[in-house]
């Protein structure tokens, strides 16, 4: 949750109307004890999954028992670090044939730029050329 300077400010004025500038002092000394409190709660709740675990999980966190992370920590082992450098260089291979991507797209317009000046000027050279059939025929003037 990140919180900037103006979220912050935008709070307090909202607090300062709903309660008044007299009753915010008690209310956040006691927003604090209950943060604290669940904290506490939390940290007991972490070390009591530690010791019960044992210790070949004793680096545990709470985010590991998300099961993907879980299981690429505890099960993958090595094996994650291999996989992420397959990774890495599997990006960098993706990146290559972007841009090699890029550079095939600009020699397609290149080369359509080029057929369309060439059709262009093989149109007018063909009307050029024949210029016989673009003059118009009058019976009347013989």
């Amino acid at each position: 949750m990140d919180l900037g300077v103006g979220e912050i400010g935008m709070l307090l004025i909202l607090a300062v109307l709903m309660f008044g500038p007299e009753k915010i002092p008690p209310l956040a000394r006691k927003a604090a004890k209950v943060i604290h409190f669940l904290r506490g709660i939390a940290n007991d709740a972490t070390s009591q999954l530690r010791s019960e675990l044992g210790p070949e999980y004793a680096n545990l966190s709470i985010t590991d028992l998300n099961p993907k992370t879980f299981i690429a920590k505890h099960l993958l082992g090595d094996l994650q670090e291999d996989l992420n450098e397959i990774k890495e260089d599997l990006g960098s291979i993706k990146k290559d044939f972007e841009a090699e991507g890029k550079d095939l797209t600009e020699i397609e317009k290149a080369i359509k730029n080029t057929d369309d000046a060439m059709a262009t000027a093989s149109r007018a050279a063909a009307t050029a050329g024949n210029y016989w059939t673009a003059a118009p025929f009058d019976a009347e003037a013989t």
